[in-house]
């Protein structure tokens, strides 16, 4: 199931939720982004671009995506994992999960992923997500928001993302 694709030319998901960029400026820190809807290397994408400081106790930059309305989460429990198309700048990146039961800031499930300079669709299935700072086990019948994000340490982020979806099947 589709989520988004930038080959709309729209920075809006299927569910009609927009991207938002959000750094660590939320809690004091001094890490910067922007998110544009940009062609590269002949294909439409979302590009975030950033610098990840660790000032401040800072040190991240994303873009995030509500899968469902205010208050509402999306049930995937019927999939296998996320399958997303992006282009990066050769660093590693990270796709992060929040469920309904996630109520601080910083507690959400975690699986990263390298870039390589060209565009790859990558599959990460729900099993390789870890907690971060949170309990239990990942609820996938209530999916609230999807992130991409760059985190951890001073880099300049570049990460572009051309499409994102539910698959089924095999992780590969």
């Amino acid at each position: 199931m589709m989520i988004y694709d930038a080959a709309g030319q729209s920075p809006r998901a299927f569910n009609g939720a927009t991207w938002d960029v959000v750094t660590d400026r939320v809690m004091g820190g001094i890490s910067s982004a922007t998110l544009d809807l940009v062609t590269i290397a002949g294909r439409s994408a979302l590009r975030l671009l950033g610098e990840v400081r660790l000032e401040n106790r800072g040190g991240f930059v994303q873009c995030a995506l509500d899968l469902a309305g205010p208050g509402a989460s999306c049930d995937a429990s019927g999939y296998t994992g996320l399958e997303l198309t992006v282009l990066g700048n050769g660093e590693t990146y990270g796709l992060h999960l929040r469920t309904t039961a996630n109520r601080q800031p910083w507690e959400s499930w975690r699986q990263s992923f390298p870039t390589t300079g060209a565009w790859q669709t990558l599959r990460l299935p729900f099993a390789g997500f870890l907690p971060h700072r949170c309990a239990g086990t990942l609820d996938l019948a209530h999916l609230r928001r999807v992130g991409l994000v760059a985190i951890g340490r001073p880099f300049h982020a570049d990460v572009a993302l051309a499409s994102l979806a539910f698959y089924r099947g095999p992780e590969a």
